[in-house]
């Protein structure tokens, strides 16, 4: 009955990326890591906002993430700022390889969290950045949608 009730826990989310990047398409990559960042990752006092994805020999990285180091662990601690290689099958790093080269795109985190498993998951973006202007319209966008939800409600 309790693992049917377990859900995704999201733990950390970068929610500036969707201001700063038009994001193309998303794909789910596990982390690997050690006890103590799953430990330190459970507390919640993680953050990717700063964070980007890089590939290496072949490999994709999770590249300054920060995940504190877990206080009871004393000797035995990780490094906060490591770099951590995101398990994905090889025709996801081919493709999010090419993206990158050929494209000029970016990968991005969007959000940390654990599945349904209590496995520790991230959600990658294949994403462009957005220059001034779309980030504008974007705010104009966001804002002219408020403004209409509010005359909606006044005129009942």
């Amino acid at each position: 009955m309790a693992e049917k009730e377990r859900a995704i826990k999201v733990v950390a989310e970068n929610r500036k990326a969707r201001f700063n990047y038009a994001i193309e398409d998303t794909v789910e990559a596990g982390l690997a890591l050690t006890g103590t960042e799953v430990k330190s990752i459970r507390n919640g006092k993680t953050t990717i906002a700063e964070s980007y994805a890089d590939s290496r020999n072949g490999e994709i990285w999770l590249i300054n993430a920060n995940i504190p180091e877990y206080l009871q662990a004393n000797r035995f601690n990780h490094e906060p700022k490591r770099p951590r290689k995101l398990l994905l099958h090889r025709k996801e790093i081919n493709k999010l390889m090419g993206a990158v080269d050929r494209e000029g795109m970016t990968l991005i985190p969007l959000k940390l969290y654990f599945n349904e498993r209590g496995r520790a998951k991230l959600l990658l973006a294949v994403a462009k950045g957005k220059k001034l202007h779309d980030k504008r319209e974007t705010v104009k966008k966001r804002d002219w949608g408020r403004e209409k939800g509010r005359l909606m409600r006044a005129r009942g």
